[in-house]
C-alpha cells in the first residue's frame, strides 16, 4: 500500500447520509442551562414610595435641587420643601442632617430670592425642631451664619441678620456657645481694622466705623440693624447664665426659678423616720450641701475661645473694642454741641441708635458683676471710661424725644408724657433711666466727693420722674427703683434717702396702678425696710414714710381681698415679716384691721386660698390684743367650713398659746387674750353653730332634715357629711385644748354652765354638736366633777336621739352612714363613764309611749348594750329597768306571733343577764 493511501486512512472524511442527524463532536460542549425566579420585593422598591409634594418630588429630589446652578430652581426648592414638610412632618426627623447642611449652605447664596426662601424655611424649621435635635448640627449652622455676616456682598451681610433673628428666637442657649466668634463678626459688620503707623506691634488694632456708600440703607440705620441684634445676643448671654446677680430689684418673670417655696416638713412622719430633712450652711439665698470637696468648674479646663465671656479676659477684651465703637455711634446721633441742656430733642432713628447703645453696655456691665473680683472689674472700668461717658453721655441729659405727635393727640399725651412713645416705640425715659444705671454703677461711696455733680443731676431726675404723677410701666419701673436702690446705697443717710423713699411712696400712692408694677414696688419698700430694720438696731432711727407705708399695708389687704390673690400673697409676707420684727406702727394698723380680715363672711382670710390662709392664721400670734369681737369672729371662721381643719387647729393653737394656760415660764402679755374669753372662743367652737343658727333650726320639721323620736324631747338636726367631718375635726382639737388646762374640774364646771344655759331646752340640736358635747364630756370628766341633774337628762335625752338615728339609718344612705362610727363610740363612752346617764335613759324608755314601729329598734338598741363589753356591769345594775322594758314590750306584743327580733332580744337576756343572781320579779312569768 502506498503512503498516499495510508494517509487517507487516518483522516477518513465521514459520509453524511439524507435524513441522518450530525454525530456530535467528541470534544463538543454542553450548552444548555435552567433557570429559577428569586422573589425579593422589599429590595424592589424604589423611591416612589416616598411622601411627594404637589409637583411629585420627593425629599431627595428637593435636596438634590439645591446645588442646582439656576436660582429659580433653588428657590422652587426650597418652597417645595417647606411645602413638603408641612404636610409630612415626621420626613423631618428621617432627614434632619441633610435638611440642615443643604439649608445652611444657602445662607451665602448670591441670590436675594434664594436667601429669602432660606429664611422663611428656617423659621418654619425652628417651629417643629426642638432644641436637642439640632443641636448635634449646630456648629455647622454656625459656622455658615459666620460665613453670612463676614461676607463681602452687602445683601448676604442684610440677610444673615434675619437669620440670626431666628437662631436667637429659637435656640438662643444654642448660638450664645459661639459667643466669640459671632461677637467678633458683629465689630467687623459696622468697623474695619486701621493699624496706626504709630504702632509697630499688629497686637494693638484700633477699630473705626465704616461707611458703605453701597448700601440700600443709611449708615446709621445700619449700625441700628447691628447693634439692635448685638444687644439680643448680649441678652441671651445673660439670660443663659447660670449665676444670677443680686441687682436689687429684678423685673417679674413668669419662670419658677423666681419663686422661693417653703420646705414643708411633717413632725410626725420625721419623728417616724420616714421624713427627712435636708440641713444647709449658711449660704444666702443660694444654700450649699456642707462639703469636704468641691468641684473643679468646667471653664477651667477650657480655653479662652470656649469660655466665651464668661471669661474675664475675653470680656475685656471685648469691651475695649466696643466701647470706642459705641462711642462713635453715640456722637453721630447725639444732639447739637449748641444744644440747651434742658430738654434735648432727638430724632426718632437718633434715639432708638442711642437707646441700643446704652443697652448694650448695660448688659456688658450686668456681665461684669458675674465674676468673681467684681470689685476689681468696677475699678477698671471707671478708670477706663468714666471720663468719656461723663463728656458724652452726661453732657445733654436728660434727652426727649422729638414731639411728633398730631396736634388732635396733643391732649392725650400730656398726661402721660413719659410714657409718649414715637411709631417706632421708642421710650425716651427708659433711655434716661438706663443712662442713669450705667452711670450710678460707676460710683461708689469713697468717689462721693468726685461724682456729686452728675449724682446730683441723676438724683434730680429721678425724683422728679417719680413725682410728676406719670403712668409708668413695669419696665420703667423696674429701670428706675434700680437706679434708686444705687443712689441710697452711695449715699446711705436719712437727709438723701429720705425724700428719695418719699417719691416712691408718691408713685406708689397713684390709684390703678399696673399689678406688675405695684408688686415692684411692694418688692422695693420691703427690702428698703429691711435694710433700715438692720440699721436701726443699732441707729435708732427709723424713715417716717416707711412707717407710714407699713401702716397702711393691713388696710390695703382688708380692701383687696380676692381681687387680686397674687398681690394679697405679698402683701401678707411683707406684714408676717414686719411683725414677725415687732413693728410698732404694723401692729397697731393691723390689730385696728383685724375684725375685717377675718370676717367670717367678707374678710380676707375666708377669701384667699390655702395657702394664704395658712400665713394669715400665722399673723393672728403677732396680734398685740385678741378681743372678745375678734375671737368670735375666729370662731366662726374655725366652724363655717371656709378653712380647712387643719388650718383651724392650727388657730386653735396660737389661740392655746397667746392664753394663760399655755404653761408659759415668763409673763404673757397683758390682757392679750381674756380667760374669760378664751372659754367663750373654745365652747363656740364646740358647739359649731351660732345662737342666731341655732334659734332658726327649732322651727324645723320632718325627714330628710330631721331624725325624731317619741321617748327622747331633742330632736337631731341632720349636717351634711362635709359640715359633720369638718366639725368633728374642730371638735378633737378642742377637747385636747381644754384637757390641756390645769383645773380640770373648773374647767368642766364651765363646760357645764354653758351647756345649760345655751343648749339645755332646746328642741332641735344638730347632731354634730350633741356628738361633739358628749366628747367633750367624755374627755373631762373626772372623779371631782359633779354633774348637775339638768345637765344629766340633757346628756341622757341626747345619748338616746344618736343611737335611735344610728340604729335607723337606711343602708343606702352612704351619707349618713359614715358618721356611725365617731357618734356610737361617744354615745358609749358616755354611757360606761356615767353610770346614772344609763339609768336615766333606760329609765325615759316607757314602750308605752311609742307606737309599734319604734318597737324593733328599742329591742336592737337592748340587745346591743347588754353584748357591749364596758357596759355589761352597769347594764347589770339596772337589771330590774331592763326587766320592765321588756315586759312592756311583751304586753305591747302579747297575742301576737312572735317576731324575730323579739326572740333576740330573749335569747341576749338570758346569755347576759338572766344567768346572774337575781330576785324573784315578773321577769320570771315572762320566760
Amino acid at each position: 500500500m502506498t503512503k498516499k493511501r495510508k494517509r487517507q486512512e487516518d483522516f477518513q472524511k465521514v459520509k453524511l447520509k439524507v435524513g441522518k442527524k450530525k454525530p456530535k463532536l467528541e470534544n463538543a460542549t454542553d450548552t444548555t442551562f435552567k433557570t429559577k425566579a428569586i422573589q425579593i420585593p422589599e429590595q424592589l422598591k424604589e423611591d416612589g414610595v416616598l411622601p411627594m409634594q404637589n409637583r411629585k418630588l420627593n425629599i431627595k429630589d428637593l435636596l438634590s435641587q439645591m446645588h442646582h446652578y439656576s436660582p429659580g430652581v433653588k428657590h422652587n426648592a426650597l418652597l417645595g420643601l417647606k411645602e413638603l414638610l408641612s404636610q409630612y412632618p415626621f420626613v423631618i426627623d428621617a432627614h434632619l442632617s441633610s435638611i440642615i447642611s443643604e439649608v445652611a449652605a444657602v445662607f451665602t447664596d448670591k441670590d436675594a430670592g434664594v436667601r429669602g426662601a432660606a429664611v422663611h424655611l428656617l423659621q418654619f424649621l425652628a417651629s417643629k425642631i426642638r432644641a436637642e435635635q439640632i443641636a448635634p448640627f449646630f456648629p455647622l449652622v454656625s459656622a455658615h451664619l459666620s460665613s453670612a455676616m463676614t461676607h463681602i456682598s452687602e445683601g448676604i451681610q442684610e440677610d444673615s441678620l434675619k437669620v440670626l433673628d431666628v437662631l436667637l428666637e429659637a435656640y438662643p442657649a444654642l448660638l450664645t456657645d459661639r459667643s466669640i466668634i459671632l461677637l467678633k463678626n458683629f465689630v467687623e459688620l459696622i468697623s474695619h481694622q486701621q493699624l496706626s503707623k504709630k504702632l509697630k506691634s499688629r497686637d494693638k488694632l484700633s477699630w473705626m466705623l465704616s461707611v458703605n456708600p453701597n448700601r440700600r440703607v443709611t449708615s446709621q440705620q445700619w449700625r441700628l440693624n447691628v447693634l439692635t441684634r448685638l444687644k439680643k445676643f448680649l441678652q441671651a448671654v445673660v439670660d443663659g447664665s447660670s449665676d444670677t446677680e443680686d441687682e436689687g430689684l429684678q423685673e417679674q418673670k413668669d419662670n419658677s426659678h423666681s419663686v422661693r417655696n417653703p420646705i414643708c416638713i411633717s413632725w410626725k412622719l420625721h419623728a417616724n423616720n420616714q421624713q427627712h430633712i435636708q440641713l444647709f450652711e449658711s449660704g444666702g439665698l443660694r444654700p450649699k450641701i456642707n462639703s469636704s470637696f468641691r468641684l473643679r468648674s468646667l471653664t477651667s479646663v477650657m480655653d479662652s475661645a470656649e469660655k466665651g465671656l464668661s471669661s474675664a479676659d475675653n470680656l475685656k477684651g471685648f469691651i475695649e473694642i466696643i466701647i470706642p465703637l459705641l462711642i462713635e455711634c453715640w456722637i453721630e446721633a447725639s444732639p447739637a454741641q449748641s444744644a440747651p441742656i434742658l430738654g434735648n430733642l432727638l430724632e426718632s432713628e437718633s434715639q432708638q441708635l442711642m437707646q441700643q447703645v446704652l443697652s448694650i453696655i448695660h448688659l456688658l456691665w450686668k456681665l461684669t458683676k458675674r465674676h468673681d473680683e467684681t470689685y476689681k472689674m468696677e475699678l477698671w472700668l471707671r478708670m477706663n471710661y468714666l471720663v468719656d461717658f461723663k463728656h458724652h453721655f452726661m453732657r445733654h441729659f436728660p434727652y426727649s424725644l422729638q414731639d411728633t405727635v398730631k396736634h388732635k393727640k396733643k391732649d392725650s399725651c400730656k398726661s402721660n408724657r413719659n410714657c409718649m412713645k414715637s411709631s417706632n416705640n421708642v421710650d425716651h425715659l427708659l433711655l434716661n433711666l438706663t443712662l442713669c444705671d450705667i452711670m450710678v454703677s460707676l460710683a461708689s461711696t469713697s468717689t462721693l466727693q468726685t461724682d456729686s455733680g452728675w449724682l446730683d443731676m441723676i438724683r434730680k431726675f429721678v425724683t422728679d420722674t417719680l413725682q410728676d404723677g406719670s403712668k409708668l410701666n413695669s419696665k420703667q419701673v423696674n429701670r428706675l427703683l434700680g437706679v434708686t436702690w444705687r443712689l441710697m446705697q452711695i449715699q446711705q443717710n436719712k437727709v438723701t434717702t429720705e425724700p428719695l423713699i418719699k417719691a416712691v411712696y408718691t408713685l406708689y400712692q397713684q390709684r390703678n396702678l399696673l399689678f406688675p408694677v405695684r408688686t415692684l414696688l411692694l418688692k422695693f419698700f420691703s427690702r428698703v425696710y429691711q435694710k433700715e430694720d438692720l440699721r436701726t438696731q443699732r441707729m435708732r432711727s427709723r424713715s417716717k414714710v416707711l412707717s407710714r407705708w407699713l401702716a397702711g399695708l393691713p388696710q390695703q389687704l382688708a380692701l383687696l381681698g380676692l381681687k387680686n390673690p397674687e398681690l394679697s400673697n405679698q402683701l401678707i409676707d411683707i406684714i408676717h415679716s414686719a411683725a414677725s420684727r415687732s413693728n410698732k406702727e404694723l401692729l397697731q394698723s393691723l390689730q385696728a384691721t383685724a375684725a375685717r380680715i377675718y370676717d367670717p363672711l367678707e374678710g380676707t382670710l375666708v377669701l384667699l386660698p390655702a395657702e394664704a390662709q395658712r400665713r394669715l392664721v400665722q399673723l393672728v400670734y403677732f396680734l398685740p390684743c385678741l378681743p372678745a369681737s375678734l375671737l368670735a369672729c375666729l370662731s366662726r371662721c374655725c366652724i363655717m367650713g371656709r378653712m380647712s381643719s387643719d388650718l383651724a387647729a392650727t388657730l386653735i393653737g396660737i389661740l392655746h398659746m397667746r392664753s394663760s394656760f399655755a404653761g408659759w415660764k415668763c409673763q404673757v402679755q397683758d390682757n392679750s387674750v381674756n380667760d374669760v374669753d378664751y372659754f367663750s372662743f373654745l365652747f363656740s367652737t364646740l358647739i359649731g353653730f351660732s345662737r342666731e343658727e341655732l334659734t332658726s333650726l327649732q322651727g324645723i320639721r320632718g325627714k330628710p332634715h330631721v331624725s325624731q323620736t317619741q321617748l327622747s324631747p331633742i330632736r337631731l338636726y341632720l349636717t351634711d357629711l362635709d359640715q359633720f367631718l369638718h366639725h368633728w375635726a374642730v371638735t378633737e382639737v378642742i377637747c385636747h385644748s381644754l384637757s390641756t388646762i390645769p383645773s380640770q374640774s373648773q374647767c368642766f364646771d364651765i363646760l357645764q354652765t354653758g351647756i345649760c344655759k345655751y343648749l339645755v331646752g332646746l328642741v332641735v340640736i344638730p347632731d354634730s354638736t350633741a356628738g361633739s358635747v358628749l366628747c367633750a364630756i367624755n374627755k373631762l370628766l373626772d372623779q371631782a366633777c359633779i354633774i348637775s341633774e339638768n345637765l344629766h337628762r340633757f346628756l341622757a335625752s341626747c345619748c338616746y336621739s344618736l343611737l335611735y338615728f344610728l340604729l335607723t339609718i337606711d343602708r343606702e344612705d352612704a351619707e349618713h352612714l359614715q358618721k356611725r362610727d365617731m357618734l356610737w363610740g361617744s354615745c358609749i363612752s358616755a354611757l360606761a363613764l356615767l353610770p346614772r346617764l344609763l339609768r336615766l335613759m333606760l329609765q325615759s324608755l316607757q314602750v308605752s309611749r311609742i307606737c309599734r314601729e319604734e318597737l324593733p329598734v328599742v329591742a336592737q338598741l337592748l340587745r346591743l348594750l347588754m353584748q357591749h363589753g364596758q357596759l355589761r356591769s352597769h347594764m347589770i345594775t339596772n337589771e330590774f329597768l331592763v326587766q320592765q322594758i321588756i315586759k312592756d314590750i311583751m304586753t305591747l306584743k302579747s297575742g301576737e306571733v312572735q317576731e324575730q327580733w323579739l326572740t333576740d332580744l330573749h335569747y341576749c337576756f338570758n346569755i347576759y343577764l338572766a344567768s346572774h343572781p337575781q330576785p324573784p320579779g315578773p321577769i320570771n312569768t315572762v320566760y
